[in-house]
Order: C-alpha cells, then sequence, then structure tokens
C-alpha cells in the first residue's frame, strides 16, 4: 500500500510537469516539481530514520524540487516554502491520516510552500522594479 501511495504521488506529479506548457519558472511546475521531491524524501527519509526522518526528507525533498524548478532569482523563496510545507505537511497528514495520510500531507504541503514562495519572490521583484523606475536619480 505504501509503494502504491508512492507511485500514485510521483506518477501525478510527474504527469502535471508534462503537461504544464509553461515556462521554466511556472508557479505550477514549480509546485509539482516540490511535490514530487517531497514524497520520494519521505519515501526515503522514513526508510533510514524513521518518523523524524521522514520529516526531515519531507523538507529536503520539498526544497530540492523546488529549487531545481524554479528560477535563479527566485530559488531561495521557492526551496525555504517548499521545506517549511513538506515537513509540516508530512505531520499534520500524518497525524490525520496515517503514512498514507503523511505522504499526502507533505506532497501538498510542499506544492503549496513552494508555489506561494514562488509568488512572494516575484512580487518583491516587481515592487523593486517598479521603485526603481520611478525613483529620481540625485548626486
Amino acid at each position: 500500500m505504501k509503494l502504491n501511495a508512492l507511485l500514485v504521488s510521483a506518477t501525478l506529479a510527474t504527469s502535471s510537469m508534462v503537461a504544464i506548457n509553461a515556462h521554466a519558472d511556472s508557479t505550477a511546475r514549480v509546485a509539482a516539481a516540490s511535490a514530487l521531491g517531497s514524497v520520494a524524501g519521505t519515501a526515503l527519509g522514513k526508510n533510514m530514520g524513521g518518523t523524524t526522518g521522514a520529516t526531515i526528507g519531507a523538507a529536503l525533498g520539498g526544497a530540492g524540487g523546488a529549487a531545481v524548478a524554479s528560477n535563479k532569482r527566485n530559488r531561495t523563496e521557492s526551496a525555504i516554502g517548499g521545506a517549511l510545507g513538506g515537513g509540516a505537511g508530512y505531520t499534520v497528514g500524518k497525524s490525520m491520516g496515517g503514512s498514507n495520510g503523511g505522504y499526502i500531507g507533505s506532497a501538498l504541503g510542499a506544492a503549496g510552500g513552494a508555489a506561494l514562495g514562488n509568488k512572494v519572490s516575484k512580487d518583491k521583484d516587481a515592487d523593486n522594479r517598479k521603485y526603481r523606475k520611478h525613483r529620481k536619480h540625485r548626486n
């Protein structure tokens, strides 16, 4: 059953990355990559270190997936969001739905965290560009 949940999550995340026609820094693509990384990290961490290892694996996998799919400007914020979302999502999902709930929570948390981090970074860059454009240069 655990292997089935892992395979279904990986297939869903991979198919959503392929199905999206967008540029490299699409928020949906960052979310899907973070979800896939988080599920893989959860499975690997759980085999190596139990529940604590799964939480750490979910965070590291979510951060790695988000960082790989993000643009250079948005990489840090996306990775932080994916890590926090993946770790927290696994913990909440496990407490609500057992082991399979942990995998699902990890994927959803990492996807949401990475998407939010990516969006915040893009908004911050847009605000900075707007400010620099209208600022008067004085010597």
